[in-house]
């Protein structure tokens, strides 16, 4: 394959999308560039579609999102400087001040986690991999290679805080060092010590002020609310502190206020709010796991072609972080599997080979890296029919993974090569989980073949 000329690439969607001057707030996640424009009647929709390298686009939530597929960073490594490159003031961090608020929390979310993502998926599968050799005995619980392999599959989810507190620092405009050093010190040793055999909610006190004491290893909501907080707090001492003092006095001050704020207040608050969303999602699923599996497995993709599914993604890593087991994203999965059904259908029934061959390569992709977007956009979306056969495969695979209450023990993104993550002490779970994708990727191929007429074409 040709190697493809991001430069042109950049210069096409900037001026197909009105200019530099049309853009307030840029930003990029796993597989879409979002702009937010001001004013949505300069750019021309149909010119973007056809830049080379725009499977599709969409506009919601208060941001163009032009979908790109994995290669997106290098697109925003060149879409950048074009557009600073010309001094009109555009925001990389929360999104512009007239943005709704949906858009601005769908976009941080986003613009956290999805830097991580990789680092998180391929710890999960090294994670399933090592509970499959240890339940065949290859590999002795407690000895060194286990401790080992352990090691290395959980620290991503034991230093998160750390590593969202970076990632947060850099979308929320702070210095992303220095968020991280917040992070870092609800992790340190003789601090989670000071719990004793007391554990959460022990109590300590600083200069007479009294502190709750909570074990942040894994967690998610606490780095990600002080780093907010602390942005605020950032950007006045950057503006105030004159340049020959902020290279000690800045970092100075941003601790000494920050960190004893973060594990009297807002550590506490993030922890318990964490639990309590989880603790609600995760109810609702134990009352109606089927009827859950129905409206994740059946809905994803839709929430997938707005670009929301980001809010649902933290309560899975919370989850994985938390218990080491998460319900949620197997219905994920399903909804891949639907897609690679329908996909698969429309392969075995449609003449055009273009269309054949772009449903082929959608198997493939999806498959192999989990990506539905490029199947979705290109060719469900344009098919009310074939996207309906997707969701109901998706609801009928979701469903079974919420009979059978099946888990991931990793957050992953389903494809076959993250199968691991359903591999957990109880054997029949993944026994299950196989099952409920050879239901979604069946039912999805029947149904898209039935939807499909030989003779369409690929819109």
């Amino acid at each position: 394959m040709a190697k493809r000329d991001w430069d042109a690439t950049a210069r096409g969607i900037l001026d197909a999308v009105g200019g530099p001057e049309n853009i307030s707030g840029l930003t990029h996640c796993a597989t879409r560039l979002r702009l937010n424009l001001k004013d949505d009647s300069k750019y021309d929709d149909a010119t973007v579609k056809e830049v080379d390298g725009v499977i599709n686009t969409v506009n919601s939530a208060g941001q163009y999102q032009i979908l790109i597929g994995t290669e997106v960073p290098k697109l925003y490594e060149k879409f950048e400087p074009l557009v600073k490159g010309t001094n009109t003031q555009v925001s990389t961090t929360s999104g512009s001040s007239d943005e709704g608020v949906i858009s601005k929390i769908f976009g941080a979310v986003s613009g956290i986690f999805a830097p991580l993502l990789p680092a998180m998926a391929g710890s999960g599968i090294l994670r399933g991999i090592l509970i499959l050799l240890t339940q065949l005995g290859v590999i002795t619980e407690g000895s060194g290679t286990y401790v080992i392999w352990y090691t290395l599959s959980m620290s991503v989810f034991y230093f998160l805080p750390v590593l969202l507190a970076f990632s947060a620092g850099k979308r929320f405009g702070a210095s992303p060092y220095l968020s991280a050093l917040i992070g870092a010190c609800l992790l340190y040793p003789d601090f989670i010590n000071l719990m004793g055999e007391i554990g959460n909610g022990a109590t300590t006190d600083f200069f007479g002020i009294p502190v709750v004491l909570m074990n942040y290893n894994s967690t998610v909501v606490p780095a990600i609310l002080a780093v907010w907080a602390y942005s605020f707090l950032y950007k006045f001492l950057d503006d105030k502190i004159p340049e020959t003092l902020k290279l000690v006095v800045l970092p100075a001050v941003s601790l000494i206020i920050m960190v004893p704020l973060t594990m009297m207040i807002i550590g506490p608050i993030g922890v318990y709010a964490g639990e309590g969303v989880a603790f609600v999602v995760n109810w609702v699923i134990d009352r109606s796991s089927v009827l859950a599996g129905i409206l994740v497995g059946g809905g994803w993709s839709v929430l997938v072609s707005m670009g929301i599914h980001w809010a649902v993604n933290p309560i899975m890593i919370n989850n994985i972080a938390q218990n080491t087991f998460d319900y949620i994203c197997p219905f994920t999965f399903a909804c891949n599997f639907g897609v690679i059904g329908v996909a698969l259908g429309v392969f075995l029934k449609a003449r055009n080979q273009k269309l054949k061959s772009f449903a082929a390569s959608g198997v493939v992709t999806i498959a192999l890296s989990a990506i539905i977007e490029p199947t979705l956009f290109g060719m469900l979306v344009k098919n009310k029919k074939l996207w309906g056969a997707q969701i109901i495969a998706g609801a009928a695979g979701g469903a079974f993974c919420g009979l059978t209450h099946v888990v991931c023990t990793a957050f992953v993104f389903g494809s076959v090569t993250t199968f691991p993550a359903f591999v957990s002490p109880d054997a029949m779970n993944f026994v299950y989980a196989m099952i409920a994708m050879l239901i979604s990727t069946v039912v999805g191929a029947v149904l898209g073949f039935i939807f499909t007429g030989r003779d369409d074409q690929l819109a």
